[in-house]
């Protein structure tokens, strides 16, 4: 059996889970209805360095969120999915959008409507305060917590796989657009 490095080493696409993977899945709820969700920078700083290192981003939520989307539009997510019951129905569109196979493929999850699909894909990652059923089906648990760095710490993990830095440090030194992109990590 492969190790976990040599699993990352194949990926091409990372799809996560929203509420308590890339947020903490904490809400505020206002009185007219309104809702906010945290999101930290270092997770989207690891989705920008993943785009930079040519890698797609997708998000498949079960909820929808003008939050979540708004989020989605400023780090530039190539997929999102929202509202969505059954996880595999997006997934299998994502492999056949992108020609991968499910080994190309990575998935950050916390609960269990992220099972199906974790245990589809080359390479599954739970966030530290996961469920512990995505713990033991995951080929990578991270120390950070949902929406507290975890996602950066699994885009990390696979970017050091992949010896991808050289490649993204050149990229953001040669870069015209570097205000732009930082303007990316920084909102």
């Amino acid at each position: 059996m492969m190790d976990q490095k040599e699993l990352a080493k194949n990926i091409k696409l990372i799809i996560m889970d929203v509420d308590g993977t890339l947020s903490d899945g904490r809400f505020f709820m206002f009185p007219n209805g309104d809702v906010v969700k945290s999101f930290d920078v270092k997770d989207g700083t690891g989705i920008v360095f993943a785009g930079l290192a040519g890698i797609k981003i997708a998000i498949i939520s079960g909820k929808t969120s003008k939050t979540v989307q708004k989020r989605a539009e400023e780090l530039h997510i190539d997929d999102y999915y929202e509202g969505i019951a059954n996880k595999t129905v997006p997934f299998n569109e994502l492999l056949e959008k992108y020609s991968l196979t499910k080994e190309e493929v990575a998935y950050i999850g916390d609960d269990i409507g992220d099972a199906e699909v974790m245990g589809m894909v080359g390479f599954s990652a739970a966030v530290g305060d996961a469920h512990p059923l995505i713990k033991r089906i995951s080929h990578y648990i991270a120390k950070r917590y949902g929406g507290r760095g975890a996602v950066r710490e699994v885009i990390d993990f696979i970017l050091d796989a992949q010896e991808k830095w050289p490649s993204i440090f050149s990229k953001l030194k040669s870069s015209e657009d570097v205000d732009e992109i930082l303007k990316k990590i920084n909102s």
